[in-house]
């Protein structure tokens, strides 16, 4: 995809007579228009991208290390969006000079391949095919794997008896289907409305999280009982339900509800317009100060008043139990007892550190 999407590049640049002329074109917005306009494609941006900062977790939770992590996402995001978004910009806008008749950018890449066919030969004819060839195998190879294994380990989480991560992808498939996501492909305009209203849910689910890990918790996680249901562990909550991230998750959507109902054609006041504007900031912040006061006036256990991430210096993450944490139901490696330190016969790191 990467080649596919350079040379639809060089293509589209040749034929509208150089980058200068593109570039050189004169906005026809200006003023207020033009900076909410700008304002609205940071948005569609961030909306875009807004699938990855929540589902990174499912990905970089195989890292050996965070330090593996965060230099592969802090070069992949910003410079694979910037780069692409630069392509799509490009040749959105060679578009006005090579068919000048349109009046208008053809943003869909698809519509200008159309054209391009309509127009040319067969070596013409056989480059759109090459590129149409890369932009469907880009949608199997990293749209839907990406989000089949997101679904995968969610689903898995919530019925590890009966799913596996194989078995959410092909449910993940099943509902993808069921929603008929060629409709929103039908306009550029659709298809952006809908990645904005996608946002605002992201955003609240951010917000929680970030802020339950960077400033409620201040990166310090018992580990081990991340794993355990036991109702007496830490992350057990009220009857498995932690319902202040829920009540966090709602606040955040509800403050872009109404400007989201003008987005899709309803009348709404101007403040909430400009409010859905900045959606998935809107939605960070409300969820994630809502979720702080709640959390410290219900505190939640297993926090932290420094920071306290163990991060590159954990060696081992296996811990050996207390009398106050340890199961109250017995071990089921060693079939003792609650109540005492419990270490599996093989465990030759917790016996030393005992």
């Amino acid at each position: 995809m990467p080649c596919a999407g350079v040379a639809f590049l060089i293509w589209t640049v040749v034929r509208a007579g150089g980058i200068g002329p593109i570039v050189k074109q004169k906005n026809t917005i200006h003023g207020s228009e033009f900076a909410w306009q700008f304002v609205l494609g940071i948005m569609s941006s961030i909306a875009n991208f807004a699938t990855l900062i929540v589902n990174d977790p499912d990905f970089s939770r195989f890292a050996a290390k965070p330090k593996d992590a965060l230099w592969s996402q802090l070069f992949t995001i910003p410079i694979g969006f910037a780069v692409t978004s630069f392509i799509g910009i490009i040749v959105s806008s060679s578009s006005v000079l090579i068919y000048p008749e349109e009046k208008k950018p053809i943003w869909d890449p698809l519509d200008l391949l159309e054209r391009y066919i309509d127009d040319g030969g067969s070596g013409q004819r056989f480059g759109v095919f090459v590129i149409a060839l890369a932009f469907a195998l880009a949608q199997l190879g990293t749209n839907i794997a990406a989000n089949s294994v997101s679904a995968g380990t969610d689903m898995t989480a919530l019925f590890p008896r009966y799913l596996n991560i194989r078995r959410g992808g092909y449910i993940c498939a099943a509902v993808g289907i069921a929603m008929c996501p060629w409709t929103l492909l039908t306009s550029a305009n659709q298809f952006t409305t809908y990645l904005s209203a996608y946002s605002v849910f992201l955003s609240s689910i951010a917000g929680v999280m970030c802020t339950d890990y960077y400033v409620v918790r201040k990166g310090y996680l018992e580990i081990r009982e991340l794993y355990d249901a036991r109702k007496s562990g830490p992350y057990y909550y009220s009857f498995g339900v932690h319902w202040r991230a829920y009540v966090a998750y709602i606040s955040g959507i509800l403050i872009n509800v109404v400007g989201f109902a003008g987005a899709i054609g309803r009348d709404v006041p101007i403040g909430a317009t400009y409010v859905y504007n900045v959606n998935f900031f809107c939605g960070f912040g409300v969820a994630g100060v809502i979720y702080w006061a709640l959390c410290k006036f219900f505190p939640v256990p297993a926090t932290s008043d420094k920071w306290m991430e163990v991060g590159d210096a954990i060696d081992d993450v296996r811990v050996a139990y207390d009398h106050e944490s340890a199961s109250q139901e017995g071990d089921l490696e060693t079939g003792k007892g609650g109540g005492e330190y419990k270490v599996a016969e093989d465990d030759e790191y917790a016996k030393k550190q005992l």
